[in-house]
């Protein structure tokens, strides 16, 4: 195996055979400071994109394709943020987020999840282009954060018994970010229906009562690697298997060429109309809040 450090930037996959669970912890340190350090958000911000990002890492390394994509985007009607979208892809997560600033102010310093988006809806997609699918759930924001909000979404749209615990915090060294999930495992997952999960079994309210009493400092102690933190809530299990880690980084997919080739495919009366005072196109990615400067030749 990779040696990779199971501190921060990784994702790792657990299995309890004999309680039918599987689960994905994950913690995030650089990798949340590169991707939030061009756009300036404030605290509340910051630490909900944290938040969403950790969450995305936990869901995209499920992925058992290498080309697949996970996308987590939460939209609100009327909300002081009106919408947020992370995406996850080979182990490279991006994310940003749109929100009023004016009215962030006025709402103090711990608004809830409600008043940050209000009336809204969590959609997560997955593609996976190797077997050409793709599908995607949509559930109410809905609960105290948006690890609730996840925990409704494999509760209402995938009907799996469900546990989700974020948290993220900033310390002297930067951002960091914890994430722990664990699942029932749906009885597709040894050959039949996957829809049909063992909701008559004990084992589930076991491994949730264990998983849920994780700490937050624990999640984000940057000093407890998570094969450890997995072992303190586990331990008295006959069977822990984990799974290889998967390192997680920083991945725009923006160029300066892609987004040529992109603009060159317009009609050229249209490309000429996007040119500015400086006879440049310019292009901005709200994902890494970057301006791309595209100079476009007559045809």
């Amino acid at each position: 195996m990779t040696d990779i450090s199971l501190n921060q930037d990784v994702a790792l996959g657990v299995t309890v055979p004999s309680r039918h669970a599987r689960g994905r912890a994950a913690r995030l340190g650089p990798v949340l400071d590169q991707i939030l350090a061009n756009h300036g958000y404030p605290p509340i911000i910051e630490q909900l994109l944290a938040e969403a990002l950790v969450l995305t890492a936990l869901l995209g390394s499920l992925l058992k394709d290498p080309s697949g994509q996970l996308t987590i985007q939460a939209q609100t009607e009327n909300g002081i943020v009106d919408l947020l979208v992370c995406d996850y892809k080979g182990g490279e997560l991006r994310g940003y987020v749109r929100h009023d600033a004016e009215r962030l102010a006025e709402a103090g310093p711990r608004p809830t999840l409600f008043s940050l988006f209000g009336k809204g809806y969590l959609a997560i997609t997955f593609d996976q282009p190797a077997t050409d699918e793709r599908y995607q759930g949509i559930v109410p924001l809905e609960g105290e954060g948006l690890g609730e909000a996840a925990q409704s979404y494999f509760s209402q749209s995938e009907q799996i018994p469900s546990i989700v615990r974020l948290e993220a915090r900033k310390d002297d060294n930067g951002w960091v970010a914890g994430g722990l999930m664990f699942q029932h495992l749906p009885e597709g997952e040894i050959g039949r229906d996957r829809l049909h999960t063992r909701l008559d079994h004990p084992e589930w309210p076991h491994i949730a009562t264990m998983v849920g009493s994780v700490k937050a400092e624990e999640l984000s102690d940057r000093d407890l690697p998570l094969d450890d933190l997995v072992w303190r809530l586990l331990h008295e299990e006959d069977e822990v298997r984990t799974l290889a880690p998967v390192p997680l980084s920083k991945g725009c997919r923006c160029s300066v060429d892609y987004i040529s080739s992109v603009i060159a495919r317009f009609p050229e009366e249209e490309r000429a109309e996007m040119v500015g005072d400086d006879g440049l196109i310019r292009v901005d990615c709200a994902f890494c809040a970057t301006s791309f400067p595209i100079a476009i030749e007559a045809a």
